[in-house]
């Protein structure tokens, strides 16, 4: 079958769409950023195309092909503002719709998340809304509607993790007790490729989750009892959640605002509605214990597909990555160093490393007190790390910043802040006839902007030679 996937670059969408070639299907990867699909461009397989659409452009869909069977619905987190998501989101699933109605598309797969709660939140209501939006007389909608996903890279996961590894006593708010259907991201998506052309699943929308209830206080020591750790939780009633968003903002990698929409969300309960859909498909869900463990295993063997820290969602850019490539140099403050390399591998190697655990080669407790302070005024910090310790791809965050060029062929990387700033700022390191160019690019954004610059350039003196010496070495 020819299968169109939107959202491709996604959480999700990047781990589907192998699935689907091993299989044997055509795909077709709708993506707003072509640079970002790296992975899918890359590839001599024939049975993958990708096309730059944006289904808040509808004029931009005229790049999808219209022979195609079956479309996927993974395009979810459209902006990180809270105020705008809800319209953007119903936009975004109007101009879906509009358009599959008019292509050859027998069935539309749609993944959603459990919206059974008497009292849902901003985030889980849209989602509902998405799904009637969706409701076709021309092609059969698919529902799939899940609990909490679990698996390496996955928010909910990364959440836990960081609570666990990094408290031994928590003072948790009282959502804690909040009651939950946790299912393995391998089950979600063992569901979404065997829906494809069941007519049993026509029309249809169907709860999936995992065989076990549990609070999220019971996942956090499940979790911590799996890792070996010892680990104390109280619960108390006067943190509100306001308080929660900060609690968790400042103990996890995430943002302060998807920090607050899990809040919302956490104080519902996300149980299914049980169904046949099981027998139908032939899926036993795993326990929350074996997910745990498969995702550690993904970990271990640093071969994690996606992650949700990759997505925009986790960072402040809200663009295409290609607009930021072009570095400005009107009205800008520079810094720049060279240096004679003997090994250029040896050199590009490191580059390719930097960050996350690996470190930026010199003054690293400055590197971390900077995204303390970061953290401190709302921003992101340098607790997203990265996905993979050695590979960088255009689009992955990489702590407090965001990749916006990777090519190892051109020797080039380049790096755009998501830090909070009076201004804009880029990282570059290029190698050209054996010699290494690390350029720091900062846009002041008035007065503020100008005396940020001058502040820094102490640290910028130190931190950046030592940097780019060790990287020369």
């Amino acid at each position: 079958m020819k299968i169109l996937v939107t959202g491709a670059t996604g959480y999700i969408g990047k781990r589907l769409i192998p699935l689907l070639l091993n299989e044997g299907h055509t795909v077709v990867c709708s993506v707003r950023d072509a640079s970002r699909a790296h992975q899918f461009n890359n590839t001599r397989d024939e049975l993958i195309s990708v096309v730059e659409s944006d289904f808040l452009k509808p004029e931009t869909l005229s790049t999808i092909p219209k022979d195609i069977d079956v479309a996927y619905y993974l395009i979810h987190s459209m902006s990180n503002s809270s105020t705008e998501f809800h319209s953007l989101e119903e936009q975004c699933a109007q101009n879906f719709k509009l358009f599959i109605e008019t292509t050859t598309a027998k069935q539309v797969i749609y993944l959603s998340g459990i919206t059974n709660d008497t009292k849902l939140s901003k985030h889980l209501l849209s989602r509902k809304n998405v799904e009637t939006i969706l409701q076709s007389n021309v092609y059969a909608l698919t529902t799939f509607k899940a609990g909490i996903i679990v698996g390496s890279g996955s928010s909910s996961f990364e959440i836990i993790r960081d609570l666990v590894e990094k408290l031994p006593v928590m003072i948790a708010p009282k959502w804690l007790n909040t009651k939950t259907q946790p299912i393995a991201i391998r089950d979600v998506l063992n569901f979404l490729l065997r829906a494809i052309g069941n007519e049993q699943l026509y029309r249809k929308s169907f709860d999936i989750f995992g065989p076990e209830i549990l609070t999220y206080q019971e996942m956090l020591l499940e979790f911590a009892k799996i890792r070996g750790l010892k680990r104390y939780i109280f619960t108390v009633p006067i943190m509100t959640p306001k308080l929660s968003s900060y609690w968790l903002y400042f103990v996890t990698s995430t943002s302060y605002k998807l920090a607050a929409s899990l809040v919302n969300s956490m104080g519902i309960e996300i149980i299914g509605k049980p169904s046949n859909i099981n027998k139908i498909l032939n899926i036993h869900p795993i326990s929350y214990k074996k997910a745990i463990k498969k995702a550690f295993v993904k970990i271990e063997q640093n071969s994690i597909v996606s992650s949700w820290k990759d997505s925009f969602i986790s960072g402040l850019l809200q663009h295409n990555a290609h607009e930021y490539i072009n570095v400005p140099s009107y009205g800008c403050f520079k810094d720049m160093k060279q240096r004679t390399i003997t090994n250029p591998t040896k050199t590009l190697d490191k580059i390719w490393a930097i960050g996350g655990e690996n470190g930026w080669y010199y003054g690293d407790f400055l590197w971390k007190l900077r995204g303390f302070f970061d953290k401190v005024f709302g921003g992101i910090g340098l607790r997203r790390g990265r996905t993979n310790p050695i590979e960088l791809n255009v689009g992955d965050s990489l702590d407090f910043w965001r990749v916006i060029y990777a090519d190892k062929k051109q020797k080039r990387l380049l790096l755009y802040a998501e830090m909070k700033l009076p201004g804009e700022a880029w990282l570059e390191f290029k190698i050209e006839d054996n010699i290494l160019y690390q350029t720091a690019t900062f846009r002041p954004k008035g007065v503020a902007g100008r005396l940020y610059w001058y502040s820094v350039i102490p640290f910028h003196w130190f931190i950046f030679n030592g940097m780019i010496s060790n990287l020369a070495k």
